[in-house]
């Protein structure tokens, strides 16, 4: 088992890492607020902290500083980001519980299947699929934050539209995963 050094844990990729999840309370909080002013602000912040998970993965390949915790914390802090911006957004922005309960169930059924994966001696990368599902949903949250009419413009529509496409890329990409998954244990 590896043991983590100083070194490790504080390094940039780290630490863009963890400043994406000391994001999440903050935009929960501000999630709570009314008015223009705090939604542009909110979906600038959650947009900035989705941004972070494509910076801090470069950047740690790009220096040679993958480490295990980065391996651990860059996916936690991606599900955390989007889930708990997903179920605030229930209340906060009147989207269906029904939708946001089958991405959370596909990211826990996935993470779990990983998991035992990892304990076969299997790997199951992110698929494309996956990757795509990560933008719908950032996309809808991003709108659904907004969830106003600026320049004319009703962002929940939006919002939904891209909703409904994370749902359905979710859907799949999760029984790609499992497919994937169920293949590489008969062969």
């Amino acid at each position: 088992m590896e043991k983590l050094n100083h070194q490790q844990i504080m390094s940039l990729p780290n630490g863009v890492t963890i400043l994406r999840i000391l994001a999440i309370p903050l935009i929960l909080v501000l999630l709570s607020y009314t008015g223009r002013g705090y939604q542009i602000l909110t979906a600038l912040l959650f947009l900035g902290a989705a941004v972070t998970d494509t910076f801090d993965g470069y950047l740690a390949r790009r220096r040679g500083m993958v480490t295990t915790l980065g391996k651990f914390l860059d996916p936690l802090a991606d599900k955390l980001l989007i889930v708990t911006a997903l179920i605030a957004l229930i209340p906060a922005r009147a989207i269906p519980a029904w939708m946001v309960i089958i991405i959370v169930g596909r990211e826990i059924a996935i993470t779990g299947l990983r998991g035992i994966a990892v304990t076969q001696g299997i790997v199951i990368s992110a698929s494309n699929l996956g990757k795509y599902k990560t933008v719908f949903e950032v996309a809808s949250i991003f709108f659904l934050i907004l969830n106003g009419s600026y320049l004319s413009v009703d962002f929940h529509p939006i919002g939904m539209v891209f909703l409904w496409v994370a749902l359905i890329v979710a859907v799949i990409s999760g029984a790609d995963y499992f497919r994937r998954y169920l293949k590489s244990i008969i062969v």
